[in-house]
């Protein structure tokens, strides 16, 4: 590993993401090296900071440790940051959701060896802006009944069911989910109006933890997917979820719409709850903007941009 020191490296390492023994072999491994500074997180707000100080510092490579939020986090810092520096990744998180569509090694110190000799790739960034923030995710941003199933989902439920426990828990939640009347505009097309379940805005593939919400996403074509679940039958819906949950691909329901654009606008009646790569940031009108190839990532060897995915 001698390549160390041909960079000024700031790893920012999120102390609660994995276990203590991932966190502490990964300072014990990095400490020694020469060029590398490592930084730690004590609370939000901390990664975005730390990236910045990176920066400023004179890092020509900042380094995330940690799980969705936190990279989230330093993915702000850099891109508002006096100069623009590459990201490499070590997935610490339970969902690592970011870490799936790059295809990087689970081991955090395989992950590291990676970002030393790895493939540098311009990836885009989408730009949310809500009435009071700014706010970026590299991922996804989900707003809708996702986070109802999910919580439906327990491990028992799992470990009893196997995979008719995705349908069990649809049956249990579907009746109860929030149908929002949603205006939503493309570019600079009129405004359409949809009864919408779930609005999925994704530059990546997968949200919680590997469900592939917006499976042909391409991470590098200038464009949002925008993945729309309507409201339908409860048959029809339990169907859906059972395409996205145990077959990985629901873009042939009747009731999933998938659209591509550079600029997204959401007004939703009832208000409704949008993340940024998992952290909930607001219920309030919000513009996403694709931020075409504005950062570089570091990428694993079975990386693709672009996939072709089967559609039956």
């Amino acid at each position: 590993m001698s390549d160390e020191a041909t960079l000024k490296i700031s790893l920012i390492m999120n102390p609660a993401s994995g276990t203590s023994e991932q966190g502490a072999l990964l300072r014990e491994t990095l400490a020694p090296m020469s060029g590398v500074t490592i930084l730690t997180t004590d609370a939000a707000g901390d990664g975005e900071r730390l990236a910045r100080q990176a920066v400023a510092a004179g890092a020509e490579l900042v380094v995330a440790a940690g799980g969705d939020g936190t990279i989230n986090e330093i993915v702000k810092g850099l891109l508002e940051a006096e100069r623009r520096v590459p990201l490499g990744v070590i997935p610490l998180g339970t969902g690592n959701d970011l870490a799936r569509t790059l295809a990087l090694p689970t081991d955090p110190l395989e992950a590291w060896k990676l970002i030393l000799v790895g493939e540098r790739r311009k990836l885009d960034v989408i730009e949310i802006r809500t009435p009071r923030e700014l706010h970026y995710a590299l991922n996804v941003s989900a707003g809708g009944f996702s986070g109802q199933l999910n919580e439906a989902l327990s491990g028992e439920v799992k470990s009893t069911w196997g995979p008719l426990a995705y349908l069990r828990g649809a049956l249990g939640v579907l009746p109860d989910l929030t149908t929002y009347r949603t205006t939503i505009q493309y570019d600079d097309a009129a405004p359409e109006q949809v009864d919408a379940l779930n609005i999925i805005i994704a530059n990546g593939r997968t949200a919680a933890a590997g469900v592939q919400v917006a499976p042909l996403a391409n991470p590098e074509d200038g464009l949002l997917d925008v993945v729309i679940v309507h409201y339908g039958s409860l048959l029809n819906l339990v169907g859906a979820a059972a395409r996205l949950l145990v077959n990985g691909n629901y873009l042939n329901s009747e009731l999933v719409e998938l659209r591509r654009a550079k600029k997204v606008q959401v007004v939703s009646e009832p208000e409704i709850w949008f993340n940024a790569d998992g952290e909930l940031i607001t219920n309030e009108p919000i513009v996403f903007s694709v931020l075409p190839k504005a950062l570089e990532v570091v990428v694993g060897a079975e990386y693709q941009a672009e996939i072709q995915k089967d559609e039956g």
